[in-house]
């Protein structure tokens, strides 16, 4: 606890600090703000318990709702997540040629082209040399 809390939370040491270290007005203007602060406090969280209430009673009007059409609950969460996938289409290959073990191997014309074709065509040759 920091100090302050310490020091509202035992009754002595209040005391201690209000004889010593502050007038009565200013006990008086401290125990007003205080006062408010408790009251805002009291209203937040009457608002929260009614806003629960509020959903609750939602809750089991829906509850009522569904075994009324012969549904439960768990009927609702047992039921299939339908996200569809979108696969992405492969794209069938544009180029073929050898890599440097001897293996064909095809390019679709997208992305970096392959070190092996680049070494051709570094070589000379043409990219349509190698069209399928």
């Amino acid at each position: 606890m920091t100090d302050a809390i310490k020091l509202l939370m035992d009754i002595r040491k209040l005391r201690c600090f209000t004889r010593e270290s502050i007038t009565l007005e200013q006990l008086q203007e401290a125990l007003d703000k205080l006062t408010q602060v408790v009251n805002e406090r009291i209203t937040e969280e009457e608002q929260e318990k009614a806003a629960t209430k509020e959903r609750d009673e939602k809750l089991e009007i829906y509850r009522q709702m569904l075994l009324s059409d012969g549904l439960t609950p768990e009927d609702l969460l047992s039921m299939p997540n339908k996200t569809q996938k979108y696969l992405r289409i492969k794209r069938p290959g544009k180029y073929k040629y050898i890599d440097n073990n001897g293996d064909e191997k095809t390019w679709t014309g997208q992305g970096r082209t392959p070190k092996a074709l680049k070494t051709y065509i570094d070589n000379g040759a043409n990219l349509d040399d190698f069209l399928i």
